[in-house]
């Protein structure tokens, strides 16, 4: 035995023992009072949990070694390691979301508030200049507001109906005042409306205001409109986008990343940060928006420089009561001309006997309107919110400048927490890698959508985006669309109207060089207005002597009436002062 000892002692040091290969974790530390300790607190049974290690071949995602989860362990982590991922990933775009609906709400209160605030400031204008008059004969320009508040909020279509009936309606209206000594039947002011709306424009009652109004209103509606849908399709697309349920491969490769060191008994071990970053990528390939998020916001942005520029709606507000009063004088400056030409197209109605015509007032006693002021924007109070459209385009600005890049940077964002993946400081200590202690060593793929078809722990399927994915890109790209038409002058809805009704569109098309408070642009392309005025049933009988013209016409169309709207109402007009006599 002597002689044996010297050469046992020699061949020792060549006999195998454990080394640091993977699964030496758990060959030194068979114990699992570490995970028991950390899943205790989270509410775990410890009856579920061995105090030791047992034999790994009943798990499905992590390493069949020693492990100390059992299948209900296994399974209950798969859950929480998923719904730590998802409650980061919302977390982390939560400021995405309040941003979005924060400015939706501001604009919308904004442009809401300018609606009412224009139209309170006309009622108050008209209302000391015309006192009982307007007040009485309201609802006309009431009726104009309402159908200019339908279209901001709800159907999107008619606004130029809109603005055509308020302007013949205010016509119709108009000139019997003009003539209160004569007798004006139905057929007669069909034919007044039907002269003032042929495209020639050779009668132009209110000269030149209700294309200005047009131009103005038409731009600014359309554009805030755009620009709020705009905000609020952004803010859906973005909430569902952070709430997709992660796909089957992703639950597995979450467990791998986060659940399968508590069942390798090493909870402290943080999981490596490439490891985290490819994980996280693949995840998400199916939640990014990338490039459709960057044009989204560049779209807001140019849009939001038209509505504060060239498109104002603060301009275009205020504007309303004053091409209203100065199409009202115009009407009344040259009454002359104007009614020589509706004569000699329409004919003489009939005379009002002496003893049943109202004698009118002196003209002098009607009085006029004063100019509208329209206050410099430095002047301008703040409405809603206490803050203005200059203040909120900056807002705008400041903040959206922090949202780009939000989806190329959020698996960043997912892995820079504690819970995730080991501290960037820490990223030459050993990590966990999948499988064991070490470092991680396969490449990181962090990148759009098409470059994950090479991520090494979730490859990504290379038949394209699932349709729900599909859908809310397609979202993103038609509000974008909307907004950056509407930022030239054109509204994408009423071309889509007029597809469906005609199979083709031109939509509305403006000069980009028009300023607001300067001379207007001419329409580049607009369409022909048709030779009749809006639809009116009308039961009277009456007649009037039809000019050659409208004559015309009526045989062309077999005879069929077509007119105005019959509401009851009177117009706001100086020279119904001069009937009724001072206030």
């Amino acid at each position: 035995m002597s002689v044996l000892r010297p050469l046992l002692l020699l061949l020792l040091p060549l006999c195998p023992g454990p080394g640091p290969g993977p699964g030496s974790e758990a060959k030194v530390a068979r114990s699992c009072a570490e995970t028991r300790q950390v899943l205790g607190a989270r509410g775990y049974s410890l009856n579920l949990i061995p105090p030791s290690m047992i034999s790994g071949e009943h798990l499905q995602i992590c390493p069949q070694e020693y492990t100390c989860c059992s299948s209900e362990t296994e399974q209950k982590l798969i859950s929480d390691t998923e719904a730590t991922f998802q409650s980061l990933v919302e977390d982390s775009g939560s400021f995405l979301v309040h941003t979005l609906a924060a400015r939706h709400r501001k604009f919308n209160e904004f442009f809401r508030e300018m609606l009412s605030v224009s139209h309170q400031s006309l009622a108050q204008f008209f209302s000391h200049s015309y006192g009982r008059l307007y007040s009485q004969h309201a609802l006309i320009f009431n009726s104009l507001f309402s159908r200019l508040w339908d279209y901001y909020e709800k159907s999107g279509e008619g606004l130029e109906d809109t603005l055509v009936d308020f302007w013949a309606q205010l016509l119709e209206r108009a000139f019997p005042l003009m003539h209160p000594q004569y007798s004006f039947p139905p057929d007669f002011l069909l034919c007044l409306t039907h002269l003032a709306s042929t495209t020639d424009n050779s009668l132009q009652p209110f000269g030149d205001s209700p294309r200005r109004l047009r131009l103005q209103i038409t731009r600014a509606l359309v554009a805030a409109r755009a620009f709020v849908q705009g905000l609020e399709t952004g803010k859906n697309v973005v909430d569902e986008s952070l709430k997709v349920q992660v796909s089957e491969d992703c639950r597995k490769a979450l467990m791998r990343l986060i659940g399968c060191p508590l069942c390798r008994g090493v909870p402290s071990l943080m999981p490596c940060r490439g490891f985290c970053l490819n994980v996280a990528s693949g995840c998400l390939s199916n939640r990014g928006l990338e490039p459709d998020w960057g044009n989204y916001l560049d779209g807001l942005l140019f849009l939001a420089d038209k509505l504060q520029g060239p498109f104002s709606f603060e301009l275009a507000a205020e504007s309303i009561g004053v091409k209203i009063s100065e199409g009202l004088m115009y009407l009344q400056e040259n009454s002359m001309r104007v009614s020589a030409k509706v004569f000699q197209e329409c004919g003489t109605p009939h005379l009002i006997s002496a003893r049943n015509r109202r004698a009118p007032a002196p003209l002098e006693e009607a009085g006029r309107p004063w100019p509208w002021r329209v206050a410099p924007e430095e002047e301008r109070p703040t409405t809603a919110a206490g803050t203005n459209l200059h203040r909120l385009v900056w807002e705008l600005r400041e903040r959206l400048n922090r949202l780009r890049g939000f989806w190329v940077g959020l698996p960043l964002t997912v892995c820079g927490d504690s819970r995730m993946a080991a501290d960037v400081s820490q990223e030459t200590a050993p990590c966990w890698t999948g499988t064991g202690r070490g470092r991680y060593q396969l490449p990181v793929v962090v990148g759009p959508r098409t470059d994950q078809t090479h991520n090494p722990e979730l490859g990504l399927d290379t038949s394209g985006p699932d349709v729900p994915t599909r859908r809310r890109r397609l979202l993103l790209r038609s509000a974008t669309a909307r907004m950056r038409a509407a930022a030239l002058g054109q509204d994408l809805d009423m071309q889509d109207a007029e597809e469906d009704a005609s199979g083709s569109g031109g939509g509305f098309h403006y000069a980009d060089d028009w300023k607001a408070g300067t001379a207007p642009v001419a329409p580049a392309a607009w369409p022909p207005r048709p030779h009749h005025p809006p639809r009116r049933d009308s039961s009277s009988g009456g007649r009037g002597r039809g000019g050659p013209r409208y004559n015309q016409d009526r045989s062309r169309s077999g005879g069929m009436s077509v007119g105005l709207h019959n509401s009851p109402v009177l117009i706001l007009f100086p020279s119904a002062l001069a009937m009724l006599g001072p206030r």
